[in-house]
């Protein structure tokens, strides 16, 4: 039995390596890619490029049988049911963004309910809307803040540039170049972490990252200021950006020792 799991773990592991680093989705994204869409957003599956519309949609729904995810309708259902179906994960090296609204407590206090509600759902709007614009996969909303990881099965090796600049333009979209109209900062960090299927014997799961990588993104996130970036060393070399920053060493929360970072600030 021991034998069993360790060769369906491993089954599982390798599986998952080939779904997010692409190589398992190749031969479906060279046939879905050949199929025309218009040129909207999520007009495809973000992973294996199915079309959700144009001509060829219908065919693909009834005939091949992939229709759009209900939760997050950048992926296909088909897409899904392959994370779902084998539980487990493996360590890959990702870019992650957290987006954090600054002093949501107090928003909330000044603001009716009904305001502030319709606050949050235009931040999460906007967000999504970047993010996966940018070939994020949305991992959370919640609460007050946005994550997003960059995988290299959709970003391929440019997962921290797309990263960044996702980053900047949440903040322009924002009105960070100006009076935002809500204050946000942004933490990214690129490294290796666990990318998985983490749930229940329910059946109650989610696909998510988990580590010290994440960890450090979530911390850059919290101590960024209003229309600032707080990007790790190892994002803005991943990227190639030449933008103007402030390196600091920071002393993040249940991280042991200070992290060098760059801060990038909007209005620079």
């Amino acid at each position: 039995m021991e034998v069993k799991t360790q060769a369906q773990a491993q089954k599982n592991e390798e599986l998952w390596w080939s779904l997010l680093t692409g190589e398992k989705l190749r031969r479906e994204r060279r046939f879905f890619g050949l199929f025309p869409t218009p040129d909207t957003q999520n007009a495809r599956c973000k992973m294996c490029l199915v079309p959700f519309e144009g001509i060829t949609a219908p065919f693909m729904r009834r005939l091949v049988g992939r229709r759009r995810w209900e939760r997050f309708p950048c992926y296909c259902d088909a897409c899904e049911n392959k994370l779902r179906a084998n539980p487990g994960g493996v360590e890959i090296d990702v870019s992650l963004i957290f987006a954090d609204v600054r002093g949501s407590a107090n928003l909330a206090a000044k603001m009716r309910s009904s305001e502030y509600i319709r606050l949050m759902q235009r931040f999460y709007a906007t967000a999504t809307r970047i993010l996966i614009k940018s070939n994020a996969y949305i991992d959370k909303l919640i609460g007050d803040e946005v994550m997003a990881i960059y995988l290299p099965a959709m970003s391929g090796t440019h997962g921290a540039r797309d990263a960044v600049f996702a980053a900047r333009e949440l903040l322009i979209a924002t009105g960070h170049v100006g009076e935002p109209w809500i204050p946000i900062g942004i933490g990214v960090h690129t490294g290796p972490a666990f990318v998985g299927s983490v749930g229940s014997e329910s059946g109650i799961y989610d696909m998510t990252a988990l580590g010290d990588t994440v960890n450090i993104a979530a911390r850059f996130a919290s101590v960024a200021k209003r229309g600032e970036i707080v990007m790790s060393t190892a994002t803005c070399l991943a990227s190639s950006i030449d933008w103007t920053t402030e390196k600091k060493h920071l002393q993040l929360k249940g991280i042991g020792s200070p992290i060098e970072a760059h801060v990038f600030r909007a209005s620079a």
